[in-house]
């Protein structure tokens, strides 16, 4: 049974940091491309970062240069370090997989909600001003 697990959300201040990981088991990981989307309150889920089997990141231009996604295959953990965090990124933040061929991000970052083979249930983030 596809499983993905997310932790490491909570409440800082704005500024401050955050690292979410997300545990993968049940399949074979480096298939995936893999990616980390939020939700704010009201709000549609968007895309935020996605990794491809290879490595290669892509980034919402809104946390280009904050955020860092990062993958180990062995391993089977996807994380996120989120520095200098602001109050618009509260959100609950859920990791996702998506089957591609090789493993790629063929639409980066944003990769289309529907394609979307497994969803993790969310990690809550909320930053205070």
């Amino acid at each position: 049974q596809v499983q993905l697990v997310e932790s490491g959300g909570g409440s800082v201040q704005a500024g401050g940091s955050l690292r979410l990981s997300c545990a993968a088991s049940g399949y074979v990981y480096r298939t995936y491309c893999m990616a980390w989307f939020r939700q704010a309150p009201g709000k549609e889920r968007e895309g935020v970062a996605a990794i491809a089997s290879d490595g290669i990141p892509s980034y919402a231009d809104s946390v280009k240069g904050r955020f860092t996604i990062s993958r180990d295959n062995a391993g089977m953990i996807l994380k996120l370090e989120m520095n200098s965090l602001k109050p618009e990124d509260t959100a609950m933040y859920y990791c996702a997989a998506a089957l591609t061929s090789g493993g790629r991000c063929p639409f980066g970052y944003k990769q289309p909600l529907a394609g979307m083979n497994y969803w993790g249930k969310g990690t809550l983030v909320t930053i205070s001003s």
